[in-house]
């Protein structure tokens, strides 16, 4: 007897990492690790991307063999990849916008910067990626506490929203996207550089479910929540992760199983 059938849908499972996968640049826990790779691995393919550089992402999600336990690793939107432990070709920022503007804009950013004034600063004011320009008001050397209260201060005083219209304002003719993440700073790329970029490397899947937390305007989940390749899912945090692929699962699996109880039989 055999069976005819079309095949099942091909899933993988595309995660940001910071307030997705972990609070902001904490270790994810041990119940959300053991959880994808115990239980949603087993259903799916799984796969990270961060605007973060890859040294952060392994400190978070536990350490240098990330990029073989994933299916793919994508560090800075993708512009830094790997697929199933293998690293893939990547681009430069200055190599895209040339390396006098993109000078041009450290300077600028490190001229308002000096005039901000702040409840406290601290140091990396720019740190240089790959694809992209992290820049933070009050420092990347803030403290969790510190973070946390600049968060707030931000919510309150749009400090990093005032920025990024004055970067604007300033290179009009850059062709630049700026994109707020995190708690204390915003990436500078290229257009095109957001986190869609990586999914040119996905191939051969039917579906593509992203999980991310800044998926409003502006956020660095924005893009690629909205994109017609991804199916979207917004999340609160870890917690509401876990939740939210436990429903997708349900309902994947409800999907396949009146799938098989509609397949006609053929005996031979």
């Amino acid at each position: 007897m055999t069976t005819s059938m079309r095949i099942m849908s091909k899933i993988i499972c595309l995660f940001d990492v910071d307030g997705t996968l972990t609070a902001p640049r904490q270790p994810i826990k041990p119940q959300v690790e053991k959880f994808l790779f115990e239980t949603v691995k087993k259903e799916f393919d799984i796969a990270i991307v961060g605007g973060s550089d890859i040294s952060k992402i392994k400190e978070q999600l536990g350490g240098g063999n990330i990029t073989e336990k994933y299916k793919y690793v994508f560090a800075e939107n993708g512009l830094v990849s790997y697929k199933e432990g293998k690293k893939l070709p990547s681009e430069t920022i200055q190599s895209a916008i040339g390396e006098d503007a993109l000078q041009d804009v450290i300077n600028f950013a490190l001229r308002y910067i000096s005039e901000l004034k702040l409840p406290f600063k601290r140091g990396t004011f720019i740190e240089f990626r790959t694809g992209m320009l992290n820049i933070s008001p009050v420092g990347r050397n803030s403290s969790k506490e510190e973070r946390d209260q600049f968060e707030e201060y931000d919510r309150e005083n749009q400090i990093r929203q005032k920025f990024i219209q004055a970067l604007k304002k300033e290179f009009p003719d850059l062709l630049l996207t700026y994109s707020i993440g995190g708690q204390i700073s915003f990436d500078v790329f290229p257009n095109g550089w957001d986190k869609t970029y990586c999914l040119r490397h996905i191939q051969g899947y039917d579906e593509i479910h992203f999980f991310g937390d800044k998926t409003e305007e502006g956020g660095n989940d924005y893009e690629i929540y909205q994109s017609d390749l991804t199916v979207g899912h917004r999340v609160t945090g870890p917690e509401d992760t876990v939740k939210q692929l436990k429903i997708l699962s349900a309902l994947i699996n409800e999907h396949r199983a009146k799938e098989l109880s509609n397949v006609p039989m053929q005996c031979i």
